[in-house]
């Protein structure tokens, strides 16, 4: 496949523009080609540089492997992550009902609709916003959702949303920035914002190097860890209220990760790097994490 890479200059976190070579990585799920992380030498956040431009970047996520967008039951993989799923849609409803009244929620990065779904069945009003035609196509047609494309997130209202959520959305987001102002804008003073993404903090990440999953470039562009999360939302009036585990992801990243690593799936090893992952989890190093988020 042909593309076009671009450099990323400036860090988004505290504008330096020094940077050093962190790791070099290879896309396994489409392309097989390999791209860099740089580490910023002012803050030391990690994104992918160069990248696809992004006009180019919706061809990486064209494959049945990419899960989240295909809907896929092949393999024992993908099998796996449907069934967990399902318990962890209930989980994150109650997340939600736990600390928000019932009211609109905007699921920004929605696929195929399954948490929409289940969000809408339980009495909220509810929309999406997913990038990709595919995916936006299935949640329409399947659970007659209200999906629109990316370029509809301007057009919402300012201060109308009660709850939005972006569950391993952000770090596909090419510009940050922009994305921040346009959550604040339309999130209300009083409202809840949730944001879950991969922990290159945690053991998992530490113990696989450059084949950990969850750096899965070059569709990963972003590489937080909690303080990274912090200072980003607190630079664009946001304060970080609480973090939470999301203890399947370590089992699921690991499975990955060992296929990477040695080219095929050793289950009893992911398992058991999973579980010692989420053992070592303590002081928010857990896989990936949950940030319950308020405006300041």
């Amino acid at each position: 496949m042909e593309f076009k890479l671009i450099d990323q200059q400036n860090c988004p976190i505290c504008l330096s523009g020094q940077k050093k070579l962190f790791l070099s990585c290879v896309d396994y799920t489409v392309s097989q080609k390999t791209f860099e992380l740089q580490e910023c030498a002012g803050c030391g956040f990690v994104f992918t540089s160069p990248r696809p431009q992004n006009s180019d970047l919706g061809a990486f996520y064209e494959s049945d492997e990419y899960i989240s967008h295909s809907n896929t039951k092949k393999g024992l993989i993908s099998r796996l992550y449907q069934s967990v799923r399902n318990r962890t849609l209930k989980q994150k409803l109650q997340i939600i009902n736990s600390r928000q009244a019932h009211g609109s929620l905007l699921d920004i990065g929605c696929g195929t609709g399954e948490f929409l779904n289940v969000v809408q069945q339980n009495g909220w009003k509810v929309r999406g916003i997913e990038p990709g035609d595919k995916a936006r196509q299935a949640a329409e047609e399947n659970y007659k959702l209200d999906v629109r494309p990316e370029e509809a997130l301007k057009q919402i209202a300012t201060e109308s949303m009660d709850v939005i959520t972006m569950w391993h959305v952000l770090e596909h987001v090419p510009d940050l920035k922009g994305r921040l102002e346009e959550l604040n804008s339309i999130l209300k003073k009083d409202g809840l914002l949730i944001v879950a993404v991969p922990n290159r903090n945690s053991h998992d990440a530490a113990h696989y190097g450059k084949f950990w999953a969850a750096y899965d470039v070059p569709r990963h562009l972003w590489h937080f860890r909690p303080q990274d999360i912090r200072t980003l939302f607190g630079n664009h009036g946001f304060e970080v209220k609480e973090v939470l585990p999301m203890k399947f992801d370590s089992y699921y990243v690991s499975m990955l990760s060992e296929k990477y690593s040695t080219g095929a799936i050793r289950y009893f090893g992911a398992f058991r790097r999973g579980w010692i992952s989420n053992s070592k989890a303590a002081n928010e190093a857990w896989s990936s994490q949950i940030y319950i988020i308020r405006k300041k």
